[in-house]
């Protein structure tokens, strides 16, 4: 085990020197960021950094002025060592990819107290120096080697930051007019405008437009923007918004404060509907901070017992809303309780069934393996465990879910225990349609509009 060993103040001679050497990473500014407190957007934003003095994102002064510490306290004097007193100046500024080179020198050492002060320079690769000063320490007394602590290993997980990929690439894309279905609570309603003002919906807002105005007052909203079709109901309101994506009016629909069954009654109906020859089927979008890539889960609110069928379905309209979301080639775990064909077990039939339908070309544009637990086909140490050969296992980007009670919790259980995020849309019928929740966040909401707008415009690019 690596030890660490001071250095007495008898054995400190003048001219004594140490020092360490640190490439700046943006983890480091994260870091140094959550640990003070200090979000100065000159360090973390880097929109703001380029408009800046500085013109890009540069470290705290005081990183480089911890690095000072962290050499005084492990190597010269090393451990037993007490800081007294520091002055700094601060001369050039440390950007991400600098690699800095930080030195003490003994200048003075004062025997009555025991005190050592340090001339303190930090260089960056260019040989420029960017922080200068010095240092007071009251250097230790007694010898002290000890093993060097291993500290736990920081990971860093920013919620949402998938979303704002998603966002990011509808940049370009004309917005989709949006019906938005019953918005007379001031959590939907404002989750229209905040979507209008991202640039990814023109909403119509759809329902009885007393109260959808005043929703509008409470949230203190201006709707001079955006077009009220007034309704007399819930129920009205579905049906009106559905015949509007029939004509072609709107592009999609987005779930205000009503049921989802009694939006998805309009839009499933034999005649009036939007039914295509595919079957209808959910789909989460998932941002889980602790998985590596975005994850699709489905059916979680549409389906509720499916057949093999229905199942080709549910996995083709994933399939394609990969596609749409920059997958090429998506992997797809079918998911059961087991990893083997069990005939007990009707999801292991179904599972199997599927990957012969995939070898058959009735299922395309993904790889598909299962039946596979949960386990296995998000986690390739688990997979390994258990022997499991597949170009899927621990690198699912879809999971398809036995039923309707399994994704259901599934995904609320990543929401509640894992701190994921989850945008919802609905696939297969003639128009993307937009689930969200009263609990979702606003980050969650955009990205299901932003699902929408990149699933419309890309089966735009493909019809073309």
């Amino acid at each position: 085990m690596e030890q660490i060993e001071n250095r007495t103040f008898d054995e400190i001679k003048l001219g004594d020197t140490a020092s360490l050497v640190r490439t700046l990473t943006y983890k480091d500014i994260e870091v140094f960021a959550i640990m003070s407190g200090d979000v100065n957007p000159a360090h973390v934003d880097q929109t703001f950094a380029k408009s800046d003095f500085f013109h890009r994102i540069v470290a705290h002064g005081m990183w480089g002025a911890a690095l000072i510490s962290t050499v005084l306290g492990t190597q010269l004097p090393g451990p037993g060592t007490i800081y007294v007193d520091q002055s700094l100046h601060f001369l050039k500024p440390v950007g991400l990819g600098d690699t800095i080179t930080v030195t003490v020198t003994v200048k003075e050492k004062v025997e009555k107290t025991h005190r050592v002060i340090f001339e303190c320079r930090v260089s960056n690769q260019h040989g420029e120096e960017v922080i200068s000063g010095t240092a007071e320490v009251i250097a230790p007394a007694e010898k002290i080697c000890r093993p060097r602590v291993v500290l736990p290993e920081i990971e860093l997980r920013q919620k949402g930051r998938r979303y704002e990929n998603l966002i990011e690439m509808t940049r370009g894309l004309a917005p989709i007019t949006t019906a938005v279905v019953h918005p007379v609570d001031t959590v939907s309603l404002l989750g229209a405008v905040e979507a209008a003002r991202a640039g990814l919906i023109v909403p119509i807002l759809v329902g009885p437009e007393t109260r959808i105005r005043a929703a509008a007052t409470q949230a203190g909203l201006d709707l001079s923007p955006y077009e009220i079709v007034a309704t007399e109901h819930s129920e009205a309101a579905a049906a009106k918004a559905v015949a509007m994506a029939r004509t072609g009016r709107v592009e999609a629909l987005m779930k205000g404060s009503l049921h989802t069954e009694e939006l998805m009654h309009a839009v499933v109906d034999h005649d009036l509907g939007l039914r295509t020859a595919r079957r209808i089927s959910h789909v989460y979008a998932i941002d889980a901070p602790s998985y590596p890539r975005p994850l699709l889960i489905t059916d979680a609110a549409v389906n509720i017992s499916p057949t093999l069928p229905d199942k080709r379905d549910i996995v083709q309209n994933a399939i394609e809303l990969a596609h749409s979301l920059g997958i090429p080639e998506p992997r797809v775990a079918i998911l059961s309780a087991v990893e083997t064909v069990t005939e007990g077990i009707r999801s292991t039939l179904d599972a199997a069934a599927l990957c012969k339908m995939a070898d058959r070309g009735q299922i395309t544009g993904g790889i598909l393996d299962g039946p596979l637990a949960f386990d296995n086909a998000v986690s390739l140490e688990a997979a390994r465990t258990k022997g499991i050969v597949s170009p899927v296992a621990g690198r699912a980007d879809i999971l398809v879910v036995p039923d309707l009670e399994a994704g259901n919790m599934l995904a609320k259980q990543l929401e509640y225990l894992a701190e994921a995020q989850m945008a919802g849309i609905v696939l297969g019928a003639r128009v993307p349609i937009i689930l969200t929740s009263r609990a979702d966040k606003t980050l969650a909401r955009l990205g299901s509009c932003a699902i929408a707008l990149l699933l419309a415009r890309h089966k735009t690019r493909v019809v073309s």
